[in-house]
């Protein structure tokens, strides 16, 4: 499928990056412990990074009216990409293009997943991209006032994804108890004391849980049951946005 981003008159196009696996509080993880949750790694790349083009500080005073969050750029003056606008602690950007995707596909618009930022808060919207002829913009909300919060030059202020319209819907939740799939209960009873087992070795002084450091099946796809599926992943690898006329 596509993904097309329009670029607006006189308007520089947004800095739009393929979004990176690395995050730098599971850098400073102990021995980078966080990268071992391939879920989290596998969220991080879901989508593309849009990036702020100028350095800024902003700040909330508490107050629910649009002056009350103040912004002002770092070092030489610039145009900057975010301002008040709506009021009620909310800090906007523009994002400066127009988007497209194919028939039937929203665009996930949020901020940089699992990328915290003290003192604000990314809003998430999903946008019709792809009939709708307006833009959107990314908006995140002060969680304490009076605190300066700054965005630096090629900070990613927010990540976008498409994702098929109406899926959701279509889901049929189900609770039932796990002896009702003796196979799976089977399954998760091995995985349940393998795990019980692993984390008590893990204390055990050149065992070879302490060689391993922490169980892979996941990452391997193994499973006391059944391997993962042929397109069980352990990295995405999207592709750059390229530039045509």
């Amino acid at each position: 499928m596509r993904l097309i981003c329009y670029s607006l008159p006189g308007r520089a196009p947004p800095l739009i990056v393929p979004a990176p696996l690395e995050r730098s509080w599971m850098d400073r993880s102990p021995q980078g412990f966080a990268y071992r949750c391939l879920p989290l790694n596998i969220a991080n790349s879901h989508g593309w990074l849009i990036l702020n083009s100028a350095p800024f500080v902003a700040e909330w005073d508490g107050r629910a009216e649009i002056d009350a969050v103040a912004v002002r750029a770092i070092g030489e003056p610039a145009e900057l990409l975010a301002s008040s606008h709506f009021g009620s602690g909310i800090l906007t950007f523009r994002v400066n293009a127009l988007f497209r995707t194919d028939p039937g596909f929203d665009l996930v618009v949020t901020g940089p997943i699992n990328q915290p930022k003290d003192a604000i808060q990314p809003l998430t919207g999903l946008v019709e991209t792809d009939w709708t002829a307006a833009t959107f913009t990314m908006n995140w909300k002060f969680t304490r006032k009076r605190t300066p919060v700054a965005f630096e030059r090629d900070e990613p202020f927010c990540m976008i994804f498409p994702i098929q319209r109406g899926l959701i819907e279509t889901v049929q939740p189900v609770i039932r108890p796990l002896a009702a799939e003796p196979e799976l209960e089977s399954a998760y009873t091995l995985f349940a004391e393998s795990r019980r087992a692993f984390n008590q070795d893990l204390a055990v002084p050149g065992s070879e849980a302490q060689r391993e450091q922490w169980q892979k099946d996941y990452v391997r796809g193994r499973g006391a049951a059944a391997g993962a599926p042929p397109d069980h992943r352990t990295k995405l690898t999207l592709l750059e946005f390229k530039h045509h006329d």
